[in-house]
C-alpha cells in the first residue's frame, strides 16, 4: 500500500509580522534617496525666486541682473516654457511660473539654473529686489471669500430627506459656528526632482520624489510640448508623502525638466523647507456653520451644515477634497434628514492640496464636535449619545446613497469601551478632578467609519509586472509607489504567498513609468488593494502556466500541484522551485507576466453627489485620556487605547505601525500644528520647525495601547485585508475631545468649551476663560 504523500509544511508568507523592506537600510541611513543619487557628470541645480506680495499684477522681473550673480548659468521666466504652463491636476489653473498675475507669498516667478545649489538660492534671494508688480487687495482667509462669493468652482449640495421640516419640529436645536486649522505634510524628505536628457535631447529620464509618477509624466510632456512616451519618471523610495506628492511635486519636476532641456544638461531641484513650506500646499483648513435638531436621548434628528474649505489660489485636488468631506460628514452615524454645502473658498494663499484622509478627517470631525455639544446640552455620556447615533439595521444608508453591508461601529466600541475600562475610568477622572484645582483630567471615545476607494471611479486600477527569473527568484514592479508604509512589503508577500516561495525570493522594484503605464496616484488608501491584486494577478498568471508544466512532468492532474516552501509537489513526486523554472524555460514556458486589477461595483454621480464610491468601509475606536495645566495651557495625552479594523491583515507589524503613525498625526494636526499667515501681508509666517511643531516621540502618550479588530473583509480584497494608509488618522479624534473635556471640567454642569483646533496652550486658556 503506498503511503499518502507528504507535502512541504507552508509557512505563511501572508498575515505574518515581517520587516519592511527597507528597514535596515532605513536605520542605518543607507537607504537612497534621489539627493542620494550620484549626480551625472554637468549636473546643475536649480532654485525658486518668489513672490513677495500675496496679490498683484506682475510687471516685469530684471533677470539681467539675476544673470550677472556668480555661478549663475541660466534665468527661466514663463516666457520660457515650451508649451503649456500649467501644473494643475484637474483644472489648468495652476502656473508654473507666474506669468502675469501674482497670486499668493512664496508663488515661483521664475528659475534661477546655476553651477551649484548655494549659488542658485543667493540668486533666487533677489526675488524682493528684482520683481516689479502692481500690489492688489489679497483675500487671505476662507470666510472672506465665502462672504464675497470667491470659489475655485461651484458649491457642492447633498441632501437626503426634508431637513428643514424636521428642523423646525425637533425637541431640541443646536446652532454653531467653528474653525479648524489646516495641517503641513511635513514629509521628512522635501519636494525633489532631478531632470537628465536622454539620447541627443529626444528623451528625458525624471526622477522625481512623488506619490503620482504618471500624472508627473503627464504634466512634464505637456509643459514641453512631447507626447509622454518621451519621458520617463522613476521613483524608488519617499522619504515620506503624506499626499504633499500627489499633485505638487509636478512644479517641481516641471521645472526641473524645462531647465534640462533648453540647457541640454541634468538639473536637479531640492528645495529647502523654508521654501517648501511657502511655495506647496497642504490640508485643507475648514469652517463650519451648523443647524441640528435632536431628541431627548440626543438621536440627531434633523442637520443642515455649510463646509467652507480653503482652498487657495487654485482648484488643484480641492474638488474631490470636499467630496470625500461630504461623504464623510456622517462618520459612523445615521443622519435621517441632512443638508450639506460644500464651498472651496479662493484665497491668496498656497493652494491646498492632498493630505492624508483627503477630506474625510474635515467632514467626519464635524459630526463629533456636533454631538459632543449635543451630549454636554443635555447631560449626557458623550459615549452614550454616539452609540445611540450609530448605523445599524434599518438605518444603513448613507446620505450619498450606499448602503453600509458591515455594521462593525456598536461591537468594536463595545470592545474597546470595556477593555479601555471607559466607565470605571470616567468614575475616577470625576474624583480627581474634583480633587485637583489646577490640573484637570478629561476622557473621550470616537469611532472612524471610512469609505476606501477613489471617489472618481476610473482611478480604481492598477497594475504590475512580475519576472520569475531562471534562478528561481522573481523581480516585481508595479504602479505604486514607497513612501515608507511597506506598499513594496506587502506586494512582496503577496507573490511570495502565490508561488509558495520564501519572501526573501521576491523583490520590488522602483516604480518606472516605462514598465507600468497608466498608473493612479498611491493614495486614497488603495495601495495594497489595487497593486496587491494586479501582482497577485500576474503571479497567477504565471503559476498556472507552471503548474500546466509540471502536472505534464510529473504524469498527474493539474488540480493536484501545490507551490510551497520552494517546492513544487503533486503526483507523488517534487522539485525545488527554482529547478521547476530552469527546466520550464528549456521547454520555452513564459516566466513573466502582467497583472490588471480593477474595483469592482463603482459608481458615482458628481453632479448628484450619489451612488457607490466606496468598495468597503475601514472602522476603528479610539480612548483617549487628557491632563490639562489650568494654569498654563499646556495638555498631554497620557492615554490612548486604539481598536483598528484593518480585515485579515497582511503584515500586523506594518499595520500596527500605520496606526500608531497615523493616530500621532492626527493628534498633531489637532492639539498643536497651527499655521499662521500674517493678516496683511499674507506670508505664512509658520514656515519652519522653529516655528510649526509636529508631535515628536516625546507627546507619544506614555500608555498607547493599540489592537487589531480581526474580522475578515466581507468585500474580496486582497486575501481579505483591509486598507490602513488614512483611516487611523481620524483617531486623532479623541485627543482633542479628551482636552475638550478636561476644559469642561473648569465650568458648571453641561458647559460647552468652545474649543478651536488646534488646541494649543492660548486655544486651552480660551476655552477654560469661556466657560468660567
Amino acid at each position: 500500500m503506498n503511503k499518502p504523500e507528504t507535502l512541504p509544511v507552508a509557512q505563511p508568507v501572508v498575515g505574518k509580522s515581517l520587516p519592511h523592506e527597507s528597514a535596515h537600510l532605513h536605520v542605518s541611513g543607507a537607504a537612497p534617496y534621489i539627493d542620494d543619487l550620484p549626480e551625472p557628470t554637468g549636473t546643475l541645480h536649480a532654485a525658486l525666486g518668489l513672490s513677495p506680495i500675496a496679490h498683484g499684477k506682475l510687471l516685469g522681473i530684471d533677470l539681467a541682473r539675476i544673470r550677472q550673480m556668480p555661478g549663475v548659468v541660466a534665468v527661466l521666466s514663463a516666457a520660457d516654457i515650451p508649451a503649456e504652463n500649467n501644473c494643475g491636476p484637474l483644472l489648468h489653473d495652476d502656473p508654473i511660473l507666474a506669468a502675469d498675475e501674482l497670486r499668493y507669498v512664496g508663488q515661483p516667478v521664475f528659475a534661477v539654473i546655476a553651477t551649484h545649489r548655494e549659488l542658485a538660492r543667493r540668486a533666487a534671494a533677489l526675488a524682493r529686489q528684482v520683481i516689479q508688480a502692481e500690489p492688489l487687495p489679497p483675500v487671505l482667509t476662507a470666510l472672506d471669500a465665502h462672504a464675497a462669493g470667491h470659489y475655485v468652482l461651484p458649491p457642492m449640495h447633498l441632501t437626503r430627506g426634508e431637513p428643514d421640516a424636521h428642523l423646525a419640529t425637533a425637541p431640541h436645536r443646536l446652532q454653531g459656528r467653528w474653525s479648524l486649522g489646516g495641517q503641513e505634510q511635513f514629509y521628512l524628505e522635501g519636494q525633489i526632482s532631478l531632470a537628465q536628457p536622454q539620447e541627443g535631447g529626444e528623451g528625458l529620464l525624471v526622477h522625481c520624489s512623488t506619490q503620482h509618477p504618471s500624472e508627473m509624466q503627464q504634466l512634464v510632456a505637456h509643459c514641453l510640448g512631447w507626447h509622454a512616451h518621451r519621458v520617463v519618471v522613476q521613483c524608488r523610495r519617499m522619504g515620506g508623502g503624506f499626499g504633499g506628492k500627489e499633485s505638487q511635486s509636478a512644479l517641481f519636476a516641471c521645472v526641473a525638466s524645462i531647465a534640462a532641456l533648453k540647457l541640454k544638461r541634468p538639473v536637479k531641484l531640492r528645495v529647502d523647507r523654508d521654501d517648501d513650506f511657502l511655495v506647496t500646499g497642504r490640508r485643507h483648513g475648514f469652517d463650519y456653520r451648523w443647524d441640528v435638531g435632536f431628541d431627548d436621548e440626543g438621536r440627531v434628528l434633523a442637520a443642515d451644515i455649510d463646509l467652507v474649505s480653503n482652498a487657495g489660489h487654485s482648484a488643484d485636488l480641492s474638488a474631490p477634497v470636499m467630496a470625500r468631506a461630504l461623504c464623510h460628514l456622517d462618520n459612523a452615524y445615521w443622519l435621517p434628514h441632512v443638508a450639506m454645502h460644500g464651498y472651496c473658498a479662493r484665497t491668496n494663499t498656497q493652494s491646498n492640496t492632498a493630505f492624508r484622509g483627503f477630506g474625510g478627517p474635515q467632514g467626519a470631525i464635524a459630526v463629533e464636535m456636533i454631538l459632543d455639544s449635543i451630549a454636554r446640552r443635555l447631560g449626557l455620556d458623550p459615549a452614550d449619545v454616539r452609540q445611540r447615533n450609530f448605523y445599524a439595521t434599518g438605518r444603513d444608508m448613507t446620505p450619498y446613497g450606499q448602503q453600509v453591508e458591515e455594521l462593525h461601529a456598536q461591537p468594536l466600541a463595545a470592545q474597546l469601551l470595556a477593555s479601555s475600562r471607559y466607565a470605571e475610568r470616567r468614575a475616577e477622572i470625576a474624583v480627581f478632578n474634583a480633587a485637583s484645582p489646577v490640573l484637570k483630567k478629561g476622557l473621550a471615545f470616537t469611532p472612524v467609519k471610512f469609505g476606501i476607494s477613489f471617489n472618481v471611479a476610473h482611478l480604481n486600477q492598477a497594475g504590475a509586472l512580475v519576472h520569475v527569473y531562471t534562478d528561481g527568484s522573481v523581480l516585481v514592479n508595479h504602479g505604486g509607489t514607497e513612501m515608507g508604509q511597506g506598499l513594496n512589503t506587502k506586494v512582496a508577500q503577496v507573490v511570495a504567498h502565490e508561488l509558495g516561495l520564501p519572501l526573501s525570493s521576491v523583490r520590488c522594484s522602483a516604480t518606472d513609468t516605462s514598465k507600468v503605464a497608466n498608473t493612479s496616484a498611491t493614495a486614497a488608501s488603495t495601495g495594497s488593494d489595487l497593486n496587491g491584486k494586479a501582482a497577485q494577478d500576474a503571479a497567477r498568471k504565471i503559476k498556472a502556466r507552471l503548474a500546466a508544466f509540471a502536472a505534464e512532468r510529473f504524469g498527474c492532474a493539474v488540480e493536484l500541484i501545490t507551490f510551497a516552501e520552494g517546492h513544487v509537489t503533486g503526483g507523488g513526486q517534487s522539485l525545488s522551485f527554482e529547478d521547476l523554472v530552469a527546466a520550464a524555460y528549456l521547454k520555452r514556458v513564459q516566466l513573466w507576466s502582467y497583472g490588471f486589477y480593477a474595483t469592482p461595483g463603482l459608481h458615482w454621480d458628481r453632479s448628484k453627489l450619489q451612488g457607490h464610491p466606496f468598495y468597503y468601509y475601514a472602522w476603528g475606536g479610539a480612548v483617549c485620556e487628557a491632563l490639562v495645566d489650568t494654569l498654563t495651557g499646556e495638555s498631554r495625552i497620557t492615554r490612548a487605547d486604539l481598536l483598528h479594523d484593518v480585515g485579515s491583515s497582511l503584515n500586523p507589524a506594518l499595520d500596527i505601525g500605520q496606526i500608531e503613525g497615523g493616530f500621532i498625526q492626527g493628534m498633531g494636526w489637532l492639539t498643536m500644528e497651527e499655521l499662521v499667515w500674517h493678516p496683511v501681508t499674507g506670508l505664512l509666517t509658520t514656515h519652519a520647525p522653529s516655528t510649526y511643531k509636529i508631535p515628536t516621540a516625546n507627546d507619544c502618550p506614555p500608555e498607547l495601547k493599540v489592537r487589531l479588530f480581526n474580522v475578515p473583509n466581507a468585500s474580496e480584497t486582497i486575501h481579505r485585508s483591509k486598507a490602513v494608509g488614512e483611516p487611523p488618522l481620524l483617531l486623532g479624534f479623541a485627543a482633542l475631545l479628551a482636552i475638550k473635556d478636561a476644559c469642561a471640567a473648569c465650568g458648571p454642569a453641561n458647559c460647552d468649551p468652545p474649543l478651536r483646533a488646534p488646541a494649543t496652550a492660548e486655544a486651552v486658556l480660551a476655552a477654560i476663560d469661556a466657560v468660567r
